[in-house]
């Protein structure tokens, strides 16, 4: 196995943690190479994430294009008091709703005071930056951990209320538990993906084609 199918880990080092666990590793070998969707500008995909929060892909997207459209000459994405100064009826218009509008501009309004600055969000382990950004209304738990395993690509996130990952257990584990039951038993078994459980996830979703964007 290349180096390549882990951006950044050694798959030697990867292959032996998840040797302990003969159906992952049947997994992972049917897969293909994982690509590295590292990016340091948090403010951004937090802004990506709540417009596309109940949306197809491709809706998500559309929204998402006419917003950065707003600010044309604001590339990569507006400065956070941009967006607090645009009116609503602006927003509106391309295609966010009234909660989405309250999401972004708390978002805004965060990012302005500092809160999302790389040296801050890299200085902070898993679980308190899962803490620290579910303050802002409207970011959730699963929206910090896609961010923590995708932007961030933290390597040991376990997002076991994701329903990928807990359709691909059950297919693959063979398990029937449900709610709380099946998470316990997700985290029972993905401790022998420590400290890989991300890269472990990113194969699971792979396995049913349905990998977040």
């Amino acid at each position: 196995m290349t180096e390549n199918y882990f951006p950044d880990f050694p798959a030697s080092e990867v292959m032996a943690v998840f040797s302990k666990d003969p159906i992952l590793v049947g997994i992972v070998g049917r897969g293909k190479p994982l690509e590295s969707s590292r990016s340091e500008d948090v403010y951004f995909k937090l802004l990506s994430a709540i417009v596309s929060q109940q949306l197809s892909t491709k809706a998500a997207a559309t929204i998402f294009a006419r917003f950065r459209e707003l600010f044309p000459d604001r590339y990569p994405h507006p400065h956070p008091h941009f967006v607090l100064e645009t009116p609503d009826e602006t927003l509106r218009g391309a295609g966010l709703s009234f909660q989405k509008i309250g999401y972004v501009r708390n978002v805004a309004a965060f990012a302005q005071g500092g809160n999302l600055e790389h040296p801050v969000i890299d200085a902070m382990e898993d679980e308190a930056l899962i803490q620290h950004l579910t303050h802002i209304k409207g970011v959730g738990r699963w929206t910090v951990e896609m961010l923590l395993m995708f932007a961030l690509e933290r390597p040991d996130v376990m997002p076991v209320d994701d329903l990928g990952i807990q359709n691909a257990m059950k297919r693959h584990y063979g398990l029937e538990e449900s709610g709380k039951a099946l998470k316990a038993r997700m985290l029972e078994i993905a401790e022998n993906w420590r400290p890989y459980r991300t890269i472990a996830c990113k194969y699971l979703w792979q396995s049913l084609d349905n990998m977040p964007t």
